[in-house]
C-alpha cells in the first residue's frame, strides 16, 4: 500500500480550509436558528394573543366586585342595591350616565334631547388610530352612543330641571364640539322654561382629537352660563370621579353651588405633571373632593344617596318654591 505524506505547509492549508468550512457551517446554522426562533416567537405571540382574545370573549361576567379602597370582595347585587357604594368603607364606585339619571330624575320624567347630534372629524385627526375610527369603536362599545353627554328635561322631586350628565365610558367623558353644543342647548331650554340647570361632570378634559374646536367649548359654555346667571336662574354643578382638564377649568367650577361626591378626583393637570413642575411632594389627599372643600374650592361633599335631596333643596331655595 502506497503511503502519502503531507508536508507541514500542505497540512496547514488543509487544516485551515477545514476550519473555514466549519465556521461557514456554524454561521449558517446560527442564522437558521435565529430565523426559526424569531418565527416561533411570532407564532407563539400570535397564538397567545388569539387565546387571550378568545378567553376575553368567552369569559362570563363576574358576579363579584372588589373595592379599590378597602379591597373587600362583595356580591355585585349588594353593591348595586346601595347605589354602587361599598357597604364596607363607603367608597363610591363610578357609574354610567343612565344610572345617574335614574338616581336623580323622578321616575319616568326624563326626556332626552339632541340625541341625534354626532361629532365630525374636521381636522382628519390621526394618532395611533384615526379619530373617525375611535368614534366608531366608542359608538359600538357604548351601545350606539354618539356623545359623552346625555342631556334632557326632567323633574327632581317635582321641580322642572334641565339635566346634563357626562358618561366617562365614552372617550373618557371628553369635551368636544357636540358636548359643548348639548350644554348650550340645555342652558337655552332652562332660560326658556325658567327652570334650573344641573350638570353632572365626569371627564378627563377637552378632546385632543378636536384641538381648538374642543377648547372653544370652554369659553362657549362659560358665556352661556353667564346668560343663565343674568336671568337669575340656578346652576348646580356636581363633580364626580374624575373631573379634570378643560371641564374643571370651565363650566364645572362655575356653579352657584358646587358639590362633589366623596373622594372624587378633581383638578386640571395630573399629579405627576404638577410634582415634576414644582419639584416637591404633594400633600396627602391632593386633588380629592375633601381637600378641595377644605381649601374653599367647592361648597360641599355629598354622599350619593343624599345627592337628589340636596339638589332639590337648593333648586327650591333659588327658585323660591
Amino acid at each position: 500500500m502506497r503511503k502519502y505524506y503531507l508536508t507541514p505547509c500542505q497540512f496547514g492549508k488543509s487544516f485551515s480550509g477545514i476550519i473555514k468550512n466549519d465556521i461557514k457551517n456554524i454561521k449558517s446554522l446560527t442564522r437558521v436558528k435565529l430565523l426559526l426562533t424569531k418565527r416561533l416567537r411570532m407564532n407563539f405571540g400570535n397564538l397567545f394573543k388569539s387565546m387571550k382574545k378568545q378567553s376575553q370573549q368567552n369569559e362570563a361576567p363576574s358576579h363579584w366586585r372588589k373595592c379599590p379602597k378597602c379591597f373587600a370582595i362583595m356580591y355585585y347585587k349588594e353593591v348595586e342595591s346601595k347605589n354602587n357604594i361599598c357597604p364596607k368603607c363607603s367608597h363610591h364606585f363610578r357609574i354610567g350616565a343612565k344610572q345617574r339619571i335614574n338616581m336623580l330624575a323622578d321616575r319616568g320624567s326624563f326626556v332626552e334631547h339632541d340625541s341625534t347630534l354626532e361629532p365630525i372629524d374636521p381636522l382628519k385627526f390621526v394618532d395611533k388610530k384615526s379619530y373617525k375610527k375611535r368614534l366608531e369603536e366608542n359608538k359600538s362599545k357604548t351601545g350606539g352612543k354618539t356623545s359623552s353627554i346625555i342631556s334632557g328635561s326632567c323633574t327632581i322631586e317635582g321641580i322642572p330641571t334641565e339635566l346634563v350628565v357626562f358618561d366617562f365610558a365614552y372617550m373618557g367623558g371628553s369635551l368636544g364640539s357636540v358636548e359643548g353644543e348639548k350644554i348650550i342647548r340645555a342652558i337655552n331650554r332652562a332660560i326658556a322654561n325658567r327652570s334650573g340647570l344641573v350638570i353632572v361632570s365626569a371627564s378627563g378634559g377637552a378632546r385632543m382629537q378636536e384641538s381648538t374646536f374642543s377648547l372653544m367649548q370652554m369659553s362657549k359654555t362659560s358665556a352661556a352660563l353667564y346668560r343663565l346667571h343674568q336671568e337669575r336662574l340656578p346652576y348646580i354643578s356636581v363633580l364626580t370621579d374624575p373631573t379634570m382638564g378643560g371641564v374643571s377649568a370651565s363650566f364645572a367650577m362655575l356653579g352657584d353651588i358646587i358639590m362633589a361626591e366623596p373622594n372624587a378626583l378633581i383638578g386640571f393637570a395630573g399629579q405627576r405633571v404638577i410634582k415634576q413642575t414644582i419639584g416637591a411632594d404633594l400633600p396627602d389627599g391632593f386633588q380629592r373632593a375633601e381637600f378641595l372643600l377644605e381649601h374653599g374650592l367647592i361648597d360641599m361633599v355629598v354622599d350619593r344617596n343624599e345627592m337628589k335631596e340636596s339638589i332639590a333643596n337648593f333648586l327650591k331655595l333659588f327658585l323660591g318654591l
